[in-house]
């Protein structure tokens, strides 16, 4: 079975240590009866799900995509008819290309609030690689 360390949840989580400490305290996340403490990897997964569940946009659009990620513009460069964004959402970081009229209309530039919507038709999964 799969566990984590605090750290280790936290870092996947994208908050602090003492946030998932907290979360352990209040009975949100189960841990093992190991030294240190460990999170069993399918809780950690079930409480990413919930949290998820709860954020759901409430945006009055309706969407096949459903990877959307709120954050802020950290930087627009444009260039002749194209345009760079760059956005950080979290501990994410997006980079979309788009027209330099749309970025325009769209009046981006750093600190604007967006949201990064995805969909993607292929996805590549990757785990680390076992240590001996």
């Amino acid at each position: 079975m799969t566990s984590y360390r605090i750290a280790e949840a936290a870092r996947l989580l994208g908050v602090s240590d003492d946030t998932v400490r907290r979360w352990v305290d209040q009975g949100a996340l189960p841990v093992t009866g190991d030294s240190p403490a460990r999170i069993p990897g399918a809780a950690l997964a079930e409480h990413v799900l919930k949290d998820a569940a709860s954020a759901r946009d409430s945006s009055d659009r309706l969407s096949s995509a459903r990877n959307r990620f709120t954050g802020l513009v950290t930087r627009v460069q444009i260039d002749g008819v194209m345009a760079q964004v760059d956005i950080q959402a979290g501990p994410h970081r997006f980079v979309s290309l788009l027209s330099a009229e749309a970025a325009r209309e769209l009046d981006l530039q750093p600190g604007s609030l967006t949201v990064a919507v995805i969909k993607a038709t292929n996805v590549i999964v990757e785990t680390p690689r076992e240590r001996s």
